[in-house]
């Protein structure tokens, strides 16, 4: 079934429909109605405005391109899978949760809590604005994505970033499995907890980063205006650029050719810090 130019407001307007297609339809109007896609399978929404809430929910083989989801379209993508979401802005708050097999292409996202355990996400050429941003969400794949807001990828397990930008603070905590490479991260307090994660030709900048990390790796990393890092720390690390201070690496090896501070104030800091010219 096919639906052009229209304009939804009833309560689960479409509820429960099949193969699908939208184009130039709205969901918005005086009934103010909720839940006008939920239960749905096989929907391609095209050149579409949602300015309702909750408007897809438990749906499987969901497709938006050039969509718009306005402020006020509150948690519009819940428990789906199969989700493609393309050229669209999506600015309602908490936009994407407990999702499953999502690829968002060329977005504009404005939205605080987007992605909560959100699983298998491919994200590439996105503008990213929020907080608590992608909180256990697991199996992410980014590319060329530029992030502001603060508490991003806390909690998150196997997932790879690649040519991003991350303005962010608390980023990564508790994460396990990541990678991230040819990126840059400006931010305080990057990556406490973190378990297994490695930064390939990176540039981090920002007060006390790396602390109380496990099995952590840097390799031919810059680490700008960065303090008091490593504490309690596993860390194997090649830095390509002075740092201001190190302390208390309790394992390991970090490798700088200048460091402003060495701080070793308990026993347990055993890690070795080679200043290499």
């Amino acid at each position: 079934m096919e639906i052009q130019n229209q304009c939804f407001d009833a309560e689960r307007a479409l509820y429960g429909s099949r193969s699908l297609r939208l184009d130039h339809v709205c969901f918005d109007g005086p009934a103010d109605g909720e839940s006008a896609l939920k239960e749905c399978a096989a929907v391609t929404a095209e050149n579409c405005t949602f300015n309702l809430r909750y408007p897809c929910w438990h749906d499987t083989g969901l497709t938006l391109r050039n969509c718009e989801m306005t402020p006020s379209c509150r948690a519009a993508i819940w428990y789906c899978e199969g989700v493609t979401i393309e050229n669209s802005r999506l600015h309602g708050i908490k936009a994407l949760r407990e999702c499953g097999v999502v690829t968002v292409q060329g977005c504009d996202i404005v939205s605080s809590e987007f992605g909560w355990s959100t699983r298998g996400i491919v994200m590439r050429d996105t503008t990213a604005q929020s907080e608590y941003f992608m909180l256990r969400a697991s199996h992410l794949r980014f590319e060329n994505v530029r992030f502001t807001g603060k508490y991003s990828f806390q909690y998150i397990e196997d997932a790879e970033f690649v040519n991003c930008h991350f303005d962010t603070k608390d980023a990564f905590w508790h994460g396990k499995r990541i990678t991230v490479r040819d990126s840059e991260i400006d931010g305080e307090y990057l990556a406490w907890y973190a378990e297994d994660l490695t930064l390939i030709n990176c540039r981090i900048r920002g007060t006390q980063p790396f602390c109380y990390c496990k099995n952590l790796k840097l390799i031919d990393c810059e680490m700008v205006d960065a303090d008091l890092a490593f504490e309690r720390s596993t860390v194997e690390a090649t830095l390509i650029a002075p740092i201001l201070s190190i302390k208390n690496p309790l394992s390991g090896r970090i490798s700088v050719p200048q460091v402003g501070e060495i701080i070793r104030d308990i026993p347990e800091a055993q890690g070795e810090i080679v200043i290499a010219s």
